[in-house]
């Protein structure tokens, strides 16, 4: 959605879109927009993010989870800190706004604030998280995990290339020796822009979506076993066909999905990999394995799909004369609601900058859960052009972004106020 340039509002629309252009010029020239977490052109991109960090006059340091953290300290030391960001590390071929809007947008609130002399009595930060995207180590939100010790020591001894995740952080400039307990019990609360990755806001014609949840991601393998034959000599009647027992599968799962979806409460069910085995044109399919990925907002929800799926596979398997294996939960993660005190300073901070807002889910999953486990914590979505993203095509209005920035600027100041007040 564009509008006229706001003049009204408190920060400047021009620097975030100075920012933001120059961050798309820093790209892999033949895939656009792609900046890699652990790459040369990360670092790049870093190091600019860095250099405006300080012209705003924060104190810049990288953690032990090799995050960018830009540092203006508050008016009364101990009482907290409130952490505003996002990631500046971006998919392959699509990523101009997708975690750099929000990046931009809590550092555009850091120099806002300095131009209109606001001393906070709260710490602030800026964050630019490492590896939001699922990274060349093959694991996904490493720097928000790591930042609250939430990454399984595992991971640090993943490998990509000819190092490992812990090597991949040293170079950044983090810590791996202390990661595993690092801590921030200083964490009064998080804010995180986004854009929406959906179209909802756009035909809706709406400034801003406040975020009443992270939906929780569920991945369920499902191994399906027939029999292998010739597939010109073996009759109709007598195949125990593997696919198509798995395509019927596929198919009630979307079905199934598409009934729970019209509930209240986000919820998408995806058949994403799929694999078939032998894989020849003249043999019966004798084994498929699928992997769904399901979202859910409300956890009952994805219980009683879960639950449905559990039968589901028996029927199928009865009717196509097939073995269907106890469908495994590869992961499950709980869904995430935003902390209801900042989700109710959001929706001021809308009103007092006039923004057309309303209340939705995330089917995407962001860093604000990880820092929700230890801290409250909240987003706000702003539109982006058709839903489009992880793509060339992902688009943001400017003038979305600067409205996005400028209630995350009045949310920021109300809370300074209103959590100081509720420690006192």
């Amino acid at each position: 959605m564009t509008h006229p340039k706001h003049h009204n509002l408190p920060v400047n629309a021009d620097r975030i879109a100075e920012d933001i252009d120059a961050l798309a010029g820093i790209t892999d020239p033949g895939h656009p927009w792609t900046r890699r977490a652990f790459s040369p052109l990360f670092l790049e991109g870093r190091a600019y993010i860095e250099a405006r960090m300080k012209a705003a006059g924060l104190t810049t340091r990288i953690d032990a989870a090799g995050n960018l953290i830009g540092r203006r300290t508050g008016a009364k030391p101990g009482l907290g800190t409130i952490l505003v960001g996002s990631h500046s590390d971006t998919v392959p071929d699509g990523g101009r706004f997708d975690g750099i809007a929000g990046t931009i947008a809590a550092l555009e609130v850091a120099r806002s604030l300095k131009d209109r002399g606001i001393e906070l009595d709260h710490d602030l930060e800026i964050v630019d998280f490492l590896a939001e995207e699922v990274s060349i180590f093959g694991v996904s939100c490493i720097g928000s995990r790591g930042m609250t010790g939430q990454i399984p020591e595992a991971w640090l001894s993943r490998v990509s290339g000819d190092r490992t995740l812990s090597q991949g952080i040293a170079e950044v400039g983090g810590d791996p020796s202390v990661l595993l307990s690092q801590k921030r019990p200083d964490l009064a609360g998080f804010l995180e822009l986004h854009i929406e990755q959906g179209p909802v806001l756009e035909a809706e014609n709406k400034d801003i979506g406040i975020v009443t949840a992270i939906a929780g991601i569920t991945r369920i393998e499902i191994i399906v076993e027939g029999r292998a034959d010739h597939a010109g000599t073996t009759p109709m009647d007598r195949r125990a066909d593997a696919l198509v027992a798995a395509s019927q599968l596929v198919l009630d799962i979307r079905q199934r999905a598409a009934e729970q979806a019209k509930t209240p409460g986000h919820f998408a069910a995806t058949v994403g990999e799929f694999r078939i085995e032998p894989n020849a044109a003249n043999v019966v399919p004798s084994k498929v394995v699928l992997l769904i990925d399901g979202r859910a907002e409300i956890r009952s929800d994805m219980e009683d799909f879960l639950a449905w799926i559990d039968g589901e596979v028996k029927t199928i398997a009865a009717d196509h004369g097939v073995t269907i294996n106890p469908p495994v939960r590869v992961s499950d993660n709980m869904p995430t609601p935003g902390a209801p005190v900042l989700l109710e300073t959001l929706e001021r901070a809308c009103e007092t900058v006039g923004a057309k807002h309303r209340r939705m889910a995330s089917g995407a999953g962001h860093d604000t859960a990880w820092i929700a486990k230890v801290a409250p914590a909240a987003m706000i979505f702003v539109p982006c052009k058709e839903g489009r993203s992880h793509c060339a095509e992902e688009w943001a209005e400017n003038d979305d972004i600067a409205m996005g920035a400028a209630v995350l600027f009045e949310a920021v100041r109300d809370m300074d106020k209103n959590l100081k007040q509720n420690r006192e």
